[in-house]
């Protein structure tokens, strides 16, 4: 019988590692931590006391599970019946986790404690960002139709940062790019994607086997079934004007040639050329 070696791998050795807590390279955790850095609130209490808990519509129970498995902690889930605006009788599900070591680390990450809404940036560390975002997008997002039967994906949020990076990562995947601003009403910020663009993103966010809300991981699968109607206008994503492109066009001083020099419409560069000489444009720095 050949003797053993115990330098070579054993079974034990080659099986894969277990994944520490909120190790946000691995795509549940990445998930996790998106969803409640969105929608979870971290609370601190006297002395070392406190909680990180999140609240959502019973129907969707089955996350927190999941978040209780992924939890190396003691947590618990309880279920409530109360009446709310939009509802006589809301059944909802809290996720409750009070580990002073968990709460350490979701805090490190970027879960401040108290009101976060306007605080809350994407992490500092490694993440897997497709998961991390799929996560902050079933928290404060929604995916489905518009009322005319028009796919669409949105997200909504106070942070600047938040939604900065939101724009930043989906112009990678649809090429269509936002600039973030406050609305009116709420002063919030909605980044919301239609057509294509909305299928695109959802494809890639809800992958085959990912973490997500059954109910919106369906509506991801749905949207993809749409199709473009024959007669309905294909628009391209928008450029943005920059800065050499506008010292281009205030050098030529001229639509027709400056449209094939910057490889624009004429009638876009008349509106830009219009736009800067009355200064509702301000002109590229000298």
């Amino acid at each position: 019988m050949a003797e053993h070696d115990p330098s070579a791998p054993t079974l034990f050795d080659l099986a894969a590692p277990t994944p520490s807590f909120m190790d946000l390279e691995t795509p549940d955790y990445a998930y996790m931590f998106g969803f409640l850095q969105a929608d979870g609130h971290l609370a601190q209490g006297p002395g070392r006391k406190g909680k990180l808990s999140v609240e959502i519509n019973a129907r969707d129970m089955h996350l927190l599970h999941e978040f209780q498995r992924l939890t190396p902690y003691y947590s618990s889930i309880r279920e409530r019946v109360r009446t709310t605006n939009f509802a006589e009788q809301h059944h909802s599900a809290t996720w409750t986790l009070c580990s002073l070591e968990a709460r350490t680390i979701v805090n490190q990450l970027g879960i401040p404690y108290g009101k976060k809404s306007r605080a809350v940036r994407p992490p500092r560390v490694e993440f897997s960002r497709p998961d991390y975002i799929r996560g902050v997008i079933d928290a404060d997002g929604s995916l489905g139709w518009t009322a005319d039967g028009i796919p669409f994906l949105s997200f909504t949020s106070a942070s600047t940062a938040m939604a900065a990076y939101v724009c930043h990562y989906a112009k990678k995947i649809t090429g269509s790019e936002r600039i973030p601003s406050r609305n009116a009403r709420d002063q919030v910020y909605v980044v919301t994607y239609f057509k294509e663009q909305a299928q695109q993103l959802a494809k890639h966010l809800y992958y085959p086997g990912s973490l997500a809300l059954e109910h919106k991981k369906a509506n991801a699968a749905a949207i993809q079934t749409w199709v473009r109607p024959a007669n309905m206008r294909f628009a391209p994503p928008r450029r943005r004007w920059t800065e050499s492109d506008d010292c281009e066009l205030l050098r030529l001083n001229d639509p027709a040639a400056a449209a094939i020099a910057l490889d624009r419409t004429e009638q876009s560069c008349a509106m830009r050329l219009w736009r800067l000489r009355t200064g509702q444009t301000p002109s590229p720095a000298e």
